[in-house]
């Protein structure tokens, strides 16, 4: 097939002015020059094709070209591909649900309750379904069996959802570390090359394949391990004083952006980078107290 540039930028989804801008940035190969027209193929067709599929991906325009010049020299594109979508894949085998807005009240005690919609929309464990009001689609049923539960024992929604951010906030922490932690110790072998090589690509995916259960488990075994060791001391504090034990003054995990890791690890080390952070931390806190101690002695008794 042959096209002019609106035939292609039909075809392909993409406007005019990207086509050439895309060729000015060397993403696209020249049009063949006929007269005053410029002819298109079904290369560029498929070029297109393959750069929205790597901007959908999360690619930047540069690293695109990268991979497209490898590609070009003969180096092979299947492979990355195939550990991106490795990596892109699902990471849990439960499969999403959808729940009417009835449903969804009659869970939580049939009295709706519009904060409580719009806080679990705002975390993603409700999603709203295009077209429909009364319908929203649930990524994780689990999840939200669990929140019901939680609430028929008699924890309010306020609760459940404040302690779902605390939680997701430790999480995101335990997987950016297990990332961190593989990347170092596994996969660092196959970034000598950028792009990586199609073997290199090919064997980086198969170990995403494997090593992708090994956090979860090592996540159950760990949560199996300290629930039976805090659940026990919670029972038999309150079996001798008769009182529902009190919460503990716990360690509160927050994650920080990647620049701010690495650049504490920078000055202080691994070692020192929980300690440097809550040093700094307490510094602030206590020079916003004697700055308002300062302002207004009163404050303070």
């Amino acid at each position: 097939m042959e096209y002019r540039i609106e035939d292609l930028a039909h075809h392909s989804g993409a406007t005019v002015r990207t086509i050439r801008a895309y060729q000015d940035r060397g993403l696209l190969p020249r049009p063949e020059r006929r007269g005053r027209a410029n002819v298109y193929g079904d290369a560029h067709l498929a070029r297109l094709r393959q750069i929205a599929d790597l901007l959908e991906r999360g690619y930047t325009l540069a690293s695109i070209k990268e991979l497209l010049e490898a590609w070009d020299a003969g180096r092979g594109l299947g492979g990355v591909l195939g550990l991106v979508a490795e990596v892109d894949g699902p990471w849990t085998d439960e499969k999403a649900d959808r729940i009417t807005r009835a449903e969804l009240d009659a869970a939580f005690g049939g009295t709706p309750d519009e904060a409580a919609v719009a806080d679990a929309v705002a975390l993603g464990v409700l999603e709203p379904v295009p077209g429909r009001e009364d319908e929203y689609l649930v990524p994780s049923p689990q999840e939200l069996s669990v929140a019901v539960e939680l609430y028929a024992a008699g924890v309010p929604l306020l609760a459940i959802s404040g302690h779902l951010r605390e939680l997701r906030g430790q999480v995101e922490h335990i997987a950016a570390r297990f990332l961190e932690f593989t990347t170092e110790h596994v996969f660092a072998r196959y970034l000598d090359h950028h792009p990586p090589t199609e073997a290199d690509a090919a064997e980086a995916a198969s170990l995403v394949r494997k090593l992708r259960p090994l956090a979860q488990q090592s996540v159950d075994a760990e949560l199996a391990r300290a629930m039976r060791l805090f659940a026990t001391k919670h029972l038999r504090q309150h079996l001798e004083t008769g009182e529902a034990p009190r919460a503990a003054e716990e360690p509160h995990y927050v994650a920080l952006p990647a620049p701010t890791m690495q650049g504490v690890r920078a000055l202080v080390g691994e070692d020192n980078a929980a300690a440097f952070i809550a040093a700094a931390a307490e510094r602030e806190v206590q020079k916003r107290r004697l700055d308002a101690f300062a302002a207004n002695p009163g404050i303070i008794s």
